[in-house]
């Protein structure tokens, strides 16, 4: 892999600077933090060398002066929203959120319940956590948020919501994903404390869009994409503009919320230590970039990927036209298309040739490799099994599985168990390579060579299950399908 992201300096220089905007502030600081507090894949593969817990890392530095709160949306409760890179709904990710911070020594505080506005769904969702010993708390709706100052400042928009009662002086507000109302938390407690006569100060720790990056620069466009579905925009920070007469890069919401921030600080303040949304932020991602080329083809790479994620989920009924619409002009943006993936285009290629489903694999050295669908196994279980024999040095007609083994369980699956597809998936595939690993050495080897598949990317010409998806990341790859359920032969 190559790497175009120093995760080390980075890592050094925002901590540095998180500890500096702690100490402008008196007795609390909420930090809002953009994007997955670990995890954070997406970063990770625009920006390759940025670690998915480098937040983390950074939180645990101050751990005893920290508290968390998990805020997750009352709307993304309802519509069962999906964290796309894990195949959890974000109702279940607060839940893995929490123990894992937990586990890790921090302190949890609560979970926040936004845009409450009635939901059956969020009163049965409290009522589960509130059984399992957890403190929730009730953000409300505030009608004409975020340009009704007057009223969101007052005690009939912020003053409405639940309190949250926090302890230490550095107050973290994370969630599932974006959209869940993180900074509508921190302003909505900001108002609260100091209605207690609490001085508390808000920062952000944002990751994208970075700032100090141009608008059409493929980082930044790849946040766009990552965001579609929630209405979110790049934009050139006016305010910030205004103030310095520099350009920064920032988004709709930051910039559409900044009044309220500024209403906000001028009643706890008497004035705004902020001049701008982007002022308001600690990134300093873009000091951090060391070779921008390479982070510029893998953003574009991310794009493709949204795009096939897109088009799948509308096939599903999970997206709409409007949102595979706008990640397709970030393409024409970027002048990038599908075929600038090279799995897709090997995939196609072989498709044009066999007729039956294909998939493809392009390993972290380059080299492609295809698969077909056979009567016994799917297309990815097939590539699957041609990655770890070429990884091995195992000749490609060598069978790892004999069929004698793989026609009792495809027996199983369709008579015993009704399914309707007698083949293969991966996850079948890997057990049934396990089990022939205690008897063969080729088999054995070619399960070692599964950690060489981090990094690797797949395209698939089908739609993959739900079981194909989640084995495809749990291995690291980046996987795209066509949104096509099955191939029909000519």
């Amino acid at each position: 892999m190559k790497y175009g992201f120093d995760n080390e300096k980075y890592i050094k220089i925002q901590s540095e600077r998180i500890k500096e905007r702690i100490t402008h502030f008196g007795d609390k600081l909420y930090m809002e933090f953009g994007g997955k507090l670990f995890d954070d894949y997406h970063a990770s593969r625009v920006l390759p060398g940025f670690e998915p817990d480098s937040k983390l890392k950074m939180l645990m530095q101050m751990k005893d002066d920290a508290e968390i709160i998990i805020v997750i949306s009352a709307i993304d409760i309802e519509k069962n929203k999906v964290r796309t890179d894990l195949g959890i709904t974000y109702d279940m990710d607060v839940l893995r959120l929490r123990d894992e911070f937990i586990a890790r020594g921090l302190e949890v505080n609560s979970v926040v319940i936004t845009h409450v506005n009635g939901q059956a769904s969020a009163d049965a969702y409290r009522s589960r956590l509130e059984k399992m010993g957890i403190k929730v708390y009730y953000h409300h709706t505030i009608e004409g948020y975020p340009n009704n100052v007057a009223l969101i400042d007052s005690d009939e928009g912020f003053g409405k919501n639940d309190y949250v009662e926090t302890t230490r002086p550095l107050v973290v507000v994370t969630a599932p994903g974006p959209g869940s109302g993180k900074m509508a938390v921190c302003l909505s407690q900001l108002y609260q404390e100091n209605k207690r006569g609490i001085k508390a100060g808000y920062a952000k720790f944002e990751t994208f869009p970075v700032w100090n990056l141009s608008l059409a620069h493929p980082v930044n466009v790849a946040y766009e994409a990552a965001t579609a579905d929630l209405d979110d925009v790049n934009m050139i920070d006016p305010f910030h503009l205004e103030a310095y007469g520099d350009t920064a890069v920032n988004y709709n919401r930051d910039i559409e919320i900044f009044p309220v921030m500024n209403a906000l600080f001028e009643d706890i303040y008497g004035e705004n230590p902020y001049k701008s949304p982007t002022d308001m932020g600690v990134n300093m991602v873009g000091f951090c970039i060391s070779d921008d080329e390479v982070c510029r083809e893998a953003s574009r790479q991310e794009i493709i990927r949204r795009y096939y994620t897109a088009l799948c989920n509308l096939a599903d009924g999970k997206a709409s036209e409007v949102e595979v619409g706008r990640i397709s002009l970030l393409m024409k943006r970027c002048r990038i298309s599908t075929a600038d993936r090279k799995t897709t285009v090997a995939a196609h290629d072989r498709l044009d040739r066999s007729g039956v489903a294909t998939a493809a694999i392009e390993l972290e050295d380059g080299t492609i490799l295809t698969a077909e669908t056979s009567p016994l196994l799917g297309p990815s279980a097939a590539l699957l099994l041609n990655a770890m024999k070429h990884l091995a040095g195992i000749a490609h007609n060598v069978k790892l599985i004999p069929q004698t083994m793989i026609e009792p369980i495809s027996k199983t699956k369709v008579t015993y168990l009704h399914g309707h597809n007698p083949r293969l998936h991966t996850d079948e595939v890997l057990v049934a390579l396990s089990m022939m690993s205690l008897l063969d050495e080729n088999c054995k080897h070619a399960l070692e060579q599964l950690p060489k598949l981090v990094g690797s990317q797949v395209h698939s010409c089908v739609m993959l299950s739900e079981v194909d998806r989640k084995t495809f990341n749990k291995l690291g790859c980046g996987l795209t399908c066509d949104p096509i359920r099955k191939i029909k032969k000519h």
